[in-house]
């Protein structure tokens, strides 16, 4: 998690779900890697995401008006690239 979205709403939403936020300050993360050999970096995989959702133009772009339909067109988009990343054709 991104330390600009580390605030009590935030972390409040995440535990309602169940989720864990691994927020880390600037630097603490080159620090941990080189003190431990086999520790992998969990930042990547956020960063990772955003690049595959901002490749659909609709999303990038958002030219929704309504949140729900464009949390709809997100939910689709995060569905095709499962679906590619899973080795299946689909849409391309």
């Amino acid at each position: 998690m991104d330390k600009g979205c580390d605030y009590d709403e935030v972390r409040g939403f995440l535990e309602e779900f169940g989720y864990t936020a691994q927020t880390r300050s600037r630097g603490e993360e080159a620090k941990a890697i080189k003190k431990i050999a086999r520790f992998r970096a969990r930042r990547w995989v956020a960063e990772r995401t955003h690049s595959r959702t901002n490749r659909f133009r609709p999303i990038l772009i958002r030219w929704e008006k309504k949140t729900k339909n464009f949390v709809v067109l997100l939910h689709f988009v995060c569905a095709i690239i499962t679906f590619r990343g899973a080795g299946l054709k689909i849409f391309g």
